[in-house]
């Protein structure tokens, strides 16, 4: 066997065509494109390439796109600040913070004030309380890209089991939501799991966000199961790599995901959605 790749770049593509064609017809009906204001604070390279392929997004749908590029000593206040301004901004329907924010900057207030109908990355208690009640509204980017790829297989996801290797809250936790929303069986194994091999290996579904390259052996995947790679990391040749041991993987599994090319652009066309879903 020789598993079937999930082209999440071909398929984002194929969804900002549609995003974009809807943009054009709410200008012809007099509206206003669906905003977007991205807030990066400090000189992350990571987080600088990401803004920019956000941005690029945009553009290529027709978003208006405000990027707000603050020093890294910004102070929490500030921050805090100009978040209240764009939730008061009507012509903005969306607010992203790029994260890492730089220390000393507290990650989960700045989230929280966030109005959550803009909420556009899916991370705001009260959006993710909404998933956990079945009654979704802003999803999780990451997840909900993972929940179109796997729409994708084609495969009934009632019933089968998954297993999500990694319990953040912007990827694992929402991850799990997800899948139990759909009928899946959800395990998730985490640092203190005591039997990752198996548990991974009982699974109909492998999810693994952890950025830790190659930890996800190709030997534990069950024959058949679809292998969803979340986790990044850079090497020193600056190449990228996922979590799953890729080729090895690929001779077991049914459906597979890239890295590149998988998950991430997946992600960011899901914020596409998210902002389109706010502004309407």
């Amino acid at each position: 066997m020789t598993a079937r790749i999930l082209d999440g770049a071909a398929i984002a593509k194929a969804i900002r065509a549609e995003i974009a064609a809807a943009v054009r017809g709410r200008a012809q009906d007099g509206a206003r494109p669906p905003g977007v204001a991205v807030v990066l604070v400090g000189d992350d390279a990571a987080s600088r390439i990401y803004v920019d392929h956000k941005q690029r997004d945009c553009e290529e749908v027709g978003y208006k796109h405000d990027i707000r590029r603050l020093p890294a000593g910004t102070p929490t206040a500030a921050l805090i600040e100009l978040i209240d301004d764009l939730n008061a901004d009507a012509s903005i329907d969306g607010i992203l913070v790029q994260l890492p924010l730089p220390a000393p900057l507290p990650a989960a207030p700045i989230l929280e004030r966030i109005a959550p109908a803009k909420d556009v990355d899916g991370v705001h208690p009260y959006n993710v309380g909404r998933l956990a009640l079945r009654e979704p509204v802003l999803r999780s980017c990451t997840p909900k890209g993972v929940m179109t790829l796997l729409a994708h297989t084609g495969a009934a996801l009632l019933g089968m089991h998954a297993t999500v290797v990694g319990a953040s809250n912007h990827v694992g936790r929402p991850m799990g939501l997800e899948l139990l929303h759909v009928g899946c069986t959800v395990t998730t194994a985490h640092k203190f799991s005591r039997d990752v091999p198996a548990l991974v290996a009982a699974a109909d579904i492998v999810i693994s966000a952890t950025g830790r390259r190659g930890l996800i052996r190709g030997s534990w995947i069950q024959p058949g199961a679809i292998v969803i790679d979340v986790g990044i990391t850079r090497d020193a040749r600056n190449r990228l790599h996922g979590d799953v041991e890729f080729e090895a993987a690929r001779q077991r599994a049914a459906w597979i995901t890239p890295v590149p090319g998988g998950v991430g652009p997946m992600t960011r066309v899901s914020m596409l959605q998210n902002v389109w879903q706010a502004a309407a």
